[in-house]
């Protein structure tokens, strides 16, 4: 039985070396093209004890460090070159990570239709996705699928095309080749629902030229 499935309580990481060792070896065959298993052991220790420090963490703490490993080295051999990059990538920044930057990349999502990959991250991640986030997507029958609030590291910004920051600074470090956008936004924070609204229909509509514009060039290129 895997414990690592959502919803299914876990003991603390730093008591579960069993649970990173299935996950490393889970890991390490998927990239296994791309890098070794003692480097994907190191991605797997490092996201969990960055998760681990969270001042507020699931139950299912494994599960997400798997996924926050696996996003991360995937991005890591892509902006490589070590596995392909078959469509453009975009990456939201937010200073938590659980509002305006889940709300847009749940929004490109459902736009791009899988013609563009969309990363999040945040340079202060909360413990959760913001509630406001949830009820603006239900609106529209959308959600955020396996997304969770993550740190901001340096792979995701290697492997994007685009970056989207809103509203956390100079937190994003800047690579050559990268496209920066400053979406100025405002927080969902303590705003009533109309207002929220607002910002979401603001996403929305940013983010159906930004869309367009991805896959016209990348028409364009092949």
């Amino acid at each position: 039985m895997d414990d690592s499935r959502p919803g299914r309580a876990t003991p603390p990481l730093r008591s579960s070396a069993a649970l990173l060792t299935r996950i490393t070896s889970r890991l390490a065959a998927r990239h296994g093209r791309s890098f070794s298993k003692q480097t994907v052991e190191r991605y797997v220790q490092e996201c969990a004890a960055v998760l681990a420090g969270r001042a507020s963490v699931p139950l299912h703490l494994p599960l997400l460090v798997e996924r926050f490993a696996d996003q991360r080295l995937g991005a890591l051999a892509r902006g490589l070159g070590l596995s392909p990059k078959p469509v453009p990538e975009v990456l939201f920044v937010c200073t938590e990570n659980a509002g305006r930057s889940q709300l847009a990349a749940a929004l490109m999502r459902h736009r791009a239709k899988g013609a563009v990959r969309v990363m999040t991250a945040g340079s202060d991640p909360a413990a959760g996705i913001a509630p406001v986030v949830v009820r603006l997507l239900a609106e529209q029958d959308l959600d955020t699928g396996e997304e969770f609030p993550k740190p901001l590291t340096p792979e995701v910004v290697t492997a994007a095309d685009v970056v989207v920051t809103l509203g956390c600074g100079d937190a994003c470090p800047v690579r050559p080749g990268r496209r920066y956008l400053d979406w100025d936004l405002p927080d969902l924070s303590g705003l009533d629902i109309e207002s929220a609204r607002s910002v979401r229909d603001a996403l929305q509509s940013r983010i159906d030229l930004l869309t367009q514009e991805l896959l016209s060039a990348s028409l364009s290129q092949h």
